[in-house]
């Protein structure tokens, strides 16, 4: 038994910390923008009794945590004894970058084991195991409902799908946008979200921004309150801001991906001066099962 699924990256622009003790409603308010670059799990389920995670065809203990916190989440629930599973994700953007990625392998997971196994969960229920696990490793607040939802969205209520509420930017030509993205390294989101400064800056500068982008829901605008949050926080690097003003003036728009060593811009062009960029359209579909 076998299936595919695939999930887009997701970008955050800006976004707002909300926390609640139930996890189905702790998550943050933002916006971001989700791209057909994304990371695609096969995963194979028969008998036995062993768990085999790889990344781009190799054993990576590091990254595979949030795939090991996915699995263990399922088993509280549902047996998955006598079961040999095998889980490999191909992965088309950094990991650790600001791109989902850990979002991405646990949604993956939780799709492609509860689809073979024909476990009882709606499509929801499937994806807020993939938002607990991202809440219990502290690598992600809103990239799961995000990636599920597709296009310029906008996180206008905290929590896991099904629970948050999302809403994206519609327009005739968004399809038509390029994604340009360079990345100059990683950063570990837990040490941003759990430190109380980080913390506060980030909830001061992202509470009204959200509101500013559903008054004005244009791509030129997601991008200027982007920069604004990215600039105010104090979380840009020298090299992303460096890269920002150079895609400010040749893009819609350009700032820091959240959280990531990572610059980001939209434009209706591909062609940008900075060189080894990642160029992707944005995906308007969201996560999905492919053959």
């Amino acid at each position: 038994m076998k299936c595919s699924v695939f999930v887009p990256s997701h970008i955050t622009g800006f976004f707002e910390i909300i926390d609640n003790d139930n996890p189905l409603k702790k998550g943050s308010r933002g916006a971001g923008v989700v791209m057909d670059k994304g990371v695609t799990t096969k995963i194979k389920i028969g008998n036995g009794d062993d768990i085999q995670i790889k990344i781009n065809g190799k054993y990576d203990p590091e990254n595979s945590t949030i795939t090991e916190k996915t699995i263990e989440i399922i088993k509280r629930d549902y047996s998955l004894e006598d079961k040999k599973i095998k889980i490999d994700h191909h992965v088309q953007v950094p990991i650790g970058a600001g791109f989902g990625t850990s979002a991405a392998f646990a949604l993956g997971t939780s799709m492609g084991i509860s689809n073979i196994l024909e476990l009882p969960l709606s499509f929801n229920q499937k994806a807020q195991i993939a938002h607990i696990a991202e809440l219990e490793m502290k690598s992600g607040l809103g990239d799961v409902i995000g990636e599920i939802s597709g296009g310029i969205v906008l996180r206008l209520r905290e929590g896991a799908p099904g629970v948050g509420e999302t809403e994206k930017i519609a327009l005739d030509k968004t399809e038509d946008l390029y994604v340009i993205t360079k990345t100059f390294g990683e950063i570990e989101t837990s040490d941003i979200i759990e430190d109380p400064v980080c913390k506060r800056k980030i909830n001061e500068m992202g509470h009204n921004l959200l509101q500013k982008l559903v008054n004005n829901p244009e791509p030129g605008k997601f991008m200027e309150l982007s920069r604004k949050f990215a600039e105010n926080t104090g979380l840009m690097s020298q090299k992303v801001k460096g890269a920002v003003e150079i895609l400010e003036n040749e893009t819609i728009g350009a700032s820091m991906a959240m959280l990531g060593n990572t610059v980001f811009a939209l434009s209706e062009s591909r062609d940008v001066s900075i060189e080894d960029t990642i160029v992707a359209r944005i995906d308007n579909f969201g996560c999905r099962f492919i053959k």
